[in-house]
């Protein structure tokens, strides 16, 4: 029966995806494509439209996770065009909320996108995706998925206001992570809450950079400090890690514009504590980078305490 042997290759794709994320290669990834792509041979929209879109979800959803761990973006470009096509089918009034989320999903495929290119139009893309996607997925329908929604619409908002200058969007990005805190709570989704206080936390310094108030900078520390109250050395060492860096940032923009050295030397901590995890975990031009930054920062509290 050809349609019994397209649902065996769906969820052999699914099988296999599900052991692509485990494992660091693309090889079951690969496999997994494959295996959708042969379902989609009888799986026809003609015959099965529903079927269909299911399955051109879940290929998008593989050419995704594909295209994140390679350096190009034709995987990410067909999971766009896949996710484009699941919408066909997936309609709003048909199914709202799994047009929502394939609404999302093609937020992150075209984020991911975005980031890799120098324009801003998959960026811009991605933030009318997930705009779409709010209108089904509700904070009262389903709060979880909405707060999900709100940080990709987060980040797609802080890497576009990388590429320009003004601090709009920068206020978008920080009202989406507030709105996303409000239902990934520390109790409810505790690791999830601290990956967005550091996002949070990267939107308030950038905006802080541009303001000449230290409000924005003070807020910044404030919410990597507590993402790393979840994200602890031990539960988490690299998101420890690249926190403390995070933090020592902030808090030497801050010390630059106040007279004393307290956030200075608490910056130099802060680098110090990064440097204990990453000297051989992270490529050597990021760990150089760490430490000529709290090299300077050492300089600048001691050529202020000889001023003194």
């Amino acid at each position: 029966m050809p349609l019994d042997w397209a649902a065996t290759q769906n969820n052999l794709g699914t099988a296999l995806f599900r052991l692509g994320e485990r494992e660091s290669g693309t090889a079951r990834l690969e496999e997994a494509v494959a295996a959708y792509r042969a379902a989609l041979e009888e799986q026809t929209r003609d015959r099965v439209p529903l079927a269909w879109a299911t399955t051109r979800n879940n290929l998008s959803a593989a050419l995704k996770a594909l295209g994140e761990r390679e350096s190009g973006t034709a995987h990410l470009g067909e999971a766009v065009a896949a996710y484009r096509a699941t919408l066909e089918e997936q309609t709003r009034d048909r199914v709202p909320l799994a047009w929502a989320a394939a609404q999302h999903n093609l937020g992150g495929a075209l984020l991911t996108l975005g980031e890799r290119e120098s324009g801003t139009a998959h960026l811009e893309e991605a933030i009318t995706a997930y705009r779409a996607a709010l209108q089904e997925r509700t904070r009262d329908r389903v709060p979880l998925a909405w707060a999900a929604t709100q940080l990709g619409l987060g980040n797609a908002f802080e890497r576009l206001a990388e590429r320009e200058s003004g601090t709009a969007r920068l206020e978008e990005a920080v009202g989406a992570y507030h709105a996303a805190l409000q239902e990934w709570s520390r109790d409810r989704v505790p690791l999830q809450w601290a990956a967005t206080q550091n996002n949070l936390g990267n939107a308030l310094e950038t905006l802080g950079e541009r303001e000449s108030r230290t409000a924005r900078l003070e807020e910044a520390v404030a919410a990597y400090r507590a993402a790393l109250e979840e994200w602890t050395r031990e539960r988490a060492p690299l998101d420890w890690a690249g926190t403390q860096n995070n933090l020592g940032d902030a808090l030497r923009a801050l010390g630059e514009r106040e007279s004393g050295t307290t956030p200075l030397e608490e910056a130099v901590v802060a680098f110090d504590k990064y440097l204990t995890v990453t000297e051989v975990a992270w490529p050597q031009t990021w760990v150089q980078q760490v430490r000529s930054h709290r090299d300077k920062t050492r300089a600048e509290i001691a050529q202020r305490w000889a001023t003194k």
